[in-house]
């Protein structure tokens, strides 16, 4: 009876330290709040100028879940950045218009970002480090999957900027960039994006 008993204790705390175990190795869920400070910038370029146009906030705080994959250190997110086309601003009247409607904004006016994963956590260091991640992309009822680069900038123990960039082609979304002046004026294919996460971390 005793020795059922001793091997029944030692069961016991295997399985404790195999659960101690897991929780510190990262599987334990991080919540990341976006803040209204998050924006999203797109540069692109015509035959004759550049542009930048920017939504300059987020008015839709959401909660992006992170969880580190034990064997391989990746960190899988769930979450979606969910911004409104209509938000746009070129600094220009008519290049605002322009790019509202080039995105089919009346029939697709949300533009989403699904945060897939990172290839590691971006640990709240004392400075800039770099990770790479995956996001979906949603624009004019066309998904398309991209790789990032992003640079986090931590801030203090409880709030990261994530800063992620990515070249993207209007073609990638079955958009055709817009011309003017009867052909005169054409926009390049290529964009780069570039979104700003801000978030606190909940745990």
């Amino acid at each position: 009876m005793k020795g059922k008993q001793f091997f029944t204790l030692l069961l016991f705390l295997f399985v404790l330290t195999s659960g101690f175990k897991y929780r510190t190795n990262g599987l334990t869920p991080v919540k990341w709040i976006l803040s209204k400070e998050c924006s999203l910038k797109v540069n692109g370029s015509t035959n004759i100028n550049k542009f930048s146009c920017v939504i300059p906030n987020y008015v839709k705080p959401d909660t992006l879940i992170l969880s580190r994959d034990n064997a391989s250190d990746a960190v899988r997110i769930s979450g979606t950045m969910i911004l409104d086309i209509q938000s746009f601003d070129c600094h220009n009247a008519i290049m605002t218009k322009d790019l509202r409607k080039t995105l089919k904004s009346e029939q697709y006016p949300k533009l989403s970002i699904k945060f897939i994963s990172l290839t590691r956590y971006p640990l709240n260091t004392a400075g800039e480090t770099e990770v790479k991640g995956a996001v979906t992309i949603e624009l004019a009822g066309v998904s398309k999957r991209f790789d990032v680069d992003y640079k986090c900038i931590p801030d203090g123990a409880k709030n990261i900027t994530l800063i992620g960039t990515k070249q993207v082609n209007f073609s990638d979304f079955n958009i055709t960039p817009p011309r003017k002046l009867g052909g005169m004026i054409k926009t390049n294919n290529q964009l780069l994006v570039e979104f700003i996460l801000k978030a606190r971390i909940l745990n």
